[in-house]
């Protein structure tokens, strides 16, 4: 009898802890599923001002309303813009961490050894905004069109143009325009993205592939004449710059990007969350005025075609790498 007792005894707590788990095992799942359930953080590759930098704290108020959760911007710039992908790269990938990825992030694996990151560290959310790169020259130098320069970089081999990040949209496309058109031009180095502006103005580089946001005032004021536009497409920003492929250099198309990647693994789940409120961002009227403003656009671009986008951005990638190589063992 006492056997039966201390069954009956153990019976009944096995299955009443069977119950209670069946009981709360649907509220510790909700409760996992929840998400975003605190605070979510953007790692900018660049110091704090720059395009990046700036767009992305443009877009996270925005975002934050749509999730529910603080979003926080956090500059981790350096070693050519790969610190900050390294970092997220090694973050836990449940959607907190993400990276405001550029074209560096696609770029930096083909040219560099050990950046710290692959293609495969990341997985994209959204595109969100572009700037596109204006081929410019001095006013000084009393040339109109594209074809104008090809003709005086041909007679005058050796122009001065500046280089400041070889992992960037500008890096490709100047190197891309200057093998298809068939022109030698003198790499000068520049640490900013913008500390080459007053040798430009100066007359002591001849030429500069550089963002609107950066270059377009002094377009307009007659100090800088735009050549091209980098981009597939005319800028509403500046509409009476052609494009390269218009000007008959279509293989150096390029444009500066700002997007969001998230740690290769993260669940789907919480990836269609923040796409979704990248895209009632991007939808924002204010949001789009202030990136206007800062002589970017928005180009919003969903999962899938964000991926075609890559592909398109790798591709480019893989020319540039081979053609700097070659530059390198000339």
């Amino acid at each position: 009898m006492r056997v039966t007792k201390a069954l009956a005894t153990f019976y009944g707590v096995l299955f009443g802890a069977a119950a209670l788990g069946a009981a709360t095992a649907p509220a510790a799942v909700a409760a996992e599923d929840v998400f975003p359930s605190k605070p979510l953080q953007i790692v900018v590759p660049y110091g704090p001002g720059g395009v990046v930098d700036v767009l992305s704290r443009i877009v996270v108020d925005r975002m934050a309303a749509a999730l529910g959760q603080a979003v926080v911007v956090q500059n981790r710039p350096g070693g050519n813009a790969n610190i900050g992908p390294s970092l997220v790269a090694q973050a836990q990938p449940d959607g907190y961490t993400l990276l405001a990825s550029s074209s560096a992030t696609v770029i930096n694996p083909y040219i560099e050894k050990n950046p710290g990151f692959g293609h495969d560290s990341f997985v994209p959310i959204a595109r969100i905004a572009q700037s596109p790169n204006l081929i410019v020259v001095p006013a000084s130098l009393e040339v109109a069109t594209l074809a104008d320069f090809v003709t005086l970089a041909k007679a005058r081999p050796g122009l001065a143009t500046p280089v400041t990040g070889p992992g960037s949209s500008q890096a490709v496309a100047r190197a891309l325009f200057a093998k298809s058109a068939d022109i030698e031009l003198l790499d000068v180095a520049y640490k900013g993205g913008v500390n080459f502006i007053t040798d430009l103005l100066a007359g002591t580089l001849a030429m500069s592939v550089s963002p609107v946001n950066v270059v377009g005032r002094l377009v307009h004021e007659g100090k800088l004449v735009a050549l091209a536009n980098t981009a597939e497409q005319r800028s509403p920003i500046v509409p009476e710059v052609p494009t390269l492929t218009e000007a008959g250099y279509p293989e150096a198309t390029s444009v500066s990007w700002f997007g969001l990647h998230a740690p290769a693994g993260t669940p789907a789940s919480a990836l269609d969350k923040i796409a979704s409120a990248v895209k009632a961002a991007t939808g924002d009227p204010e949001v789009v005025e202030k990136i206007k403003a800062l002589g970017a656009e928005i180009a919003y671009l969903d999962k899938p075609a964000f991926e075609e986008f890559i592909a398109s951005e790798r591709s480019r990638a893989e020319k540039y790498a081979a053609e700097i190589k070659v530059a390198a063992q000339q």
